[in-house]
């Protein structure tokens, strides 16, 4: 199977790139963190100056130009869609829908104070029963959606103080 990144540079550019794109680079190690590489009859020097493992950052020096460099594969952007990035459950301020479906409970109730990982509401999607937990510590400051609801993805179901 062909696994697809998806790359963004400076914010800005960004492309999709293969598994076969990669291994067709012709790019031989100089030394730690160097590299020279060949592409289209051109020559480029480049260098890892910073990465960052957990958010998958580099910022890399090619031919004296750098670049910040942010890599993510179908799994992070799963992860993202669903709300569970690494580092954001600190800032979450509302907990949405990540699927459409039923709310079959609701754990909570306006003013309530609850910790991190409490239970907040079950909510069934293609008959299995998702169990919502809090992201953070905080006190619930609207719940839009009731038992029994029906909800479509992204919906607002909580929102924190």
């Amino acid at each position: 199977m062909n696994k697809q990144y998806q790359v963004k540079v400076n914010g800005a550019l960004e492309l999709s790139v293969s598994n076969d794109e990669i291994n067709a680079l012709d790019a031989i190690q100089t030394s730690n963190l160097k590299y020279h590489i060949l592409k289209g009859g051109n020559s480029y020097a480049a260098e890892i100056i910073d990465n960052n493992f957990n958010e998958k950052t580099y910022k890399v020096k090619i031919n004296n130009n750098l670049y910040k460099i942010n890599i993510s594969n179908d799994l992070d952007q799963l992860i993202k869609d669903l709300g569970f990035e690494i580092g954001n459950s600190k800032m979450v301020d509302k907990i949405t829908a990540p699927m459409p479906g039923l709310i079959l409970e609701i754990n909570v109730k306006i003013g309530d104070e609850v910790k991190e990982n409490d239970p907040l509401l079950i909510l069934e999607a293609m008959k299995m029963e998702n169990v919502i937990s809090s992201p953070r510590d905080g006190i619930i400051k609207s719940i839009s959606a009731k038992k029994g609801d029906a909800v479509d993805k992204n919906q607002l179901l909580i929102e924190f103080e």
